[in-house]
């Protein structure tokens, strides 16, 4: 392989940031690694995205308590990925809350995202032995679900399909924040290799237009201010780039291999700074590919798989 496999160089430690963006609405952040948000209510707290393990999530729970004592009563998960529901076990008793495709989707093949993230990220996983299992949502939901903090509305919404079939956003109301999880990056490489790269796009357009103050991405520094535009521009830059330069070089008869080399041409220049960048860009390269030859639901990721396509393409 002409690099190290996803992100196993990657082992320096990150400096975690924990700011209020808004009324009661807190962003932690950790250089690219993936983020999570805290709303604090009248009676009770609510986590989005519950990290890697119960070590990272404890991390969390740390920031939490300096800002509050209220109990963290719901941890809702934006989608099923093991580094963002693995460590949910260390809130307790808490509420767990997703959308019923999420739930569907771990049934499928959380076991198999696990062992595939495991081996990727081995950074994000130290302390795995403290993982119970998967994490199954104890609540779930369709299309929209009002969670309330005492007075304060929580609004979970499932707006289209993008990083994940499942995926949902997080908006308080009362403070104009939205938490995207993964449907929004900023200066961070989306991962595509579970996405539906022709409806990302219009999911999108659907979170640009609640004109939110501030929102917090998947992965990368909170956004405030027209730095929510941005962050949603640049995005949308990311993901058309990629899967249109992936569908031109499939259309011309180009195999997976040829795809990649045009997808990198088109991208490197642009995007080849931001986090994780290297570790995404042969996952996204083949999902781009299936989706443009008409494979409608992406494969199933197998740490086998994995290393696969990594030689395929990098090697």
């Amino acid at each position: 392989m002409s690099a190290s496999f996803a992100s196993t160089s990657d082992v320096a430690e990150k400096t975690i940031s924990f700011e209020e963006i808004g009324p009661g609405c807190f962003a932690f952040t950790a250089e690219g690694d993936p983020n999570s948000g805290v709303i604090v209510g009248d009676d009770a707290v609510m986590v989005v995205d519950a990290q890697a393990t119960p070590r990272l999530a404890e991390k969390v729970i740390e920031r939490i308590r300096s800002v509050t004592d209220k109990p963290i009563r719901y941890v809702t998960l934006s989608h099923y990925h093991a580094v963002r529901v693995l460590g949910a076990s260390a809130f307790g008793d808490a509420e767990i809350i997703a959308s019923d495709v999420t739930r569907d989707l771990i049934v499928e093949r959380g076991q198999q995202d696990w062992e595939s993230e495991f081996g990727r990220f081995p950074r994000l996983f130290k302390g795995h032995e403290s993982i119970p299992g998967l994490t199954w949502p104890s609540i779930t939901f369709v299309t929209t679900l009002s969670v309330w903090l005492g007075k304060r509305e929580v609004r979970l919404m499932r707006l289209g399909r993008a990083h994940t079939e499942g995926d949902i956003v997080a908006w308080v109301p009362d403070a104009q924040v939205m938490f995207s999880g993964d449907i929004v990056e900023y200066r961070s490489a989306c991962y595509c290799g579970d996405a539906h790269l022709k409806d990302w796009p219009e999911t999108l357009a659907r979170i640009a237009d609640f004109d939110a103050k501030a929102l917090v991405p998947g992965r990368g520094a909170a956004l405030t201010g027209e730095r929510v535009k941005e962050g949603v521009a640049l995005t949308h830059d990311f993901l058309t780039t990629l899967f249109q330069s992936v569908k031109t070089a499939a259309a011309g008869g180009a195999s997976l291999k040829q795809a990649y080399a045009a997808a990198r041409a088109a991208m490197d220049g642009r995007f080849g700074d931001y986090a994780i960048y290297e570790h995404c860009m042969p996952f996204n390269v083949a999902r781009a590919y299936d989706e443009a030859k008409g494979m409608e639901r992406p494969q199933i990721w197998t740490a086998e798989r994995d290393r696969q396509m990594w030689a395929a393409l990098e090697g």
